[in-house]
């Protein structure tokens, strides 16, 4: 049986610069679930032109636009960089530059390029789900976000706050309050008794 050996992260996007080389559907899809997520992402894109769509959501969130054909010189000061255009070559050619100089990389549905996917995402208050099928069938993880949209409940974020209230009062090292919380917590995946 394969294995998904891809290794889970949460980035904080505000502390990040990431390019989206292209302005069509795709680049405003990847922009959408980027802000979504991370509505504090701080985004430039680049393209010789931006659909409407794009530019709303462009505006929207403040990320910024060049109407451009994409140079290698874009990829100054970015961290993440994701390829969207039409034309293979050039999302190739973002992948070999970016290779070059160690950044990440996703070249839009076409897994040998990509160094990250950008999965299904559930978020309910302080709580966020990432869901991936490793680069397989991104049909599968939306229909698993939106499974798990319906059954994690919208209050689960006071759970969350409440203990985090609760974890300040217990004394102890380490180890003493991880198995205190572990107590405490056992009972919400529970089975009940009939």
């Amino acid at each position: 049986m394969e294995r998904n050996n891809l290794y889970p992260v949460f980035l904080k996007t505000k502390n990040l610069n990431v390019l989206i080389v292209g302005g069509g559907n795709v680049a405003e899809e990847k922009l959408h679930f980027l802000t979504k997520s991370s509505p504090n992402a701080k985004v430039l894109l680049v393209a010789p032109m931006f659909r409407e769509g794009t530019i709303a959501l462009a505006n929207k969130f403040c990320a910024t636009m060049v109407t451009d054909v994409y140079h290698e010189k874009y990829l100054e000061g970015r961290h993440m960089v994701i390829a969207t255009t039409e034309k293979p070559e050039v999302n190739v050619q973002v992948w070999k530059d970016c290779r070059a100089q160690a950044k990440l990389v996703n070249v839009a549905d076409n897994p040998p390029y990509c160094d990250f996917y950008m999965g299904g995402i559930v978020t309910k208050g302080n709580v966020k789900v990432a869901i991936s099928t490793n680069g397989k069938s991104p049909t599968t993880a939306k229909r698993l976000r939106q499974f798990f949209e319906e059954v994690i409940p919208e209050n689960v974020d006071d759970l969350v706050k409440n203990l985090n209230e609760y974890r300040k009062t217990i004394k102890g090292d380490f180890e003493e309050k991880v198995e205190t919380l572990n107590e405490f917590t056992k009972g919400l995946i529970a089975k009940k008794e009939k």
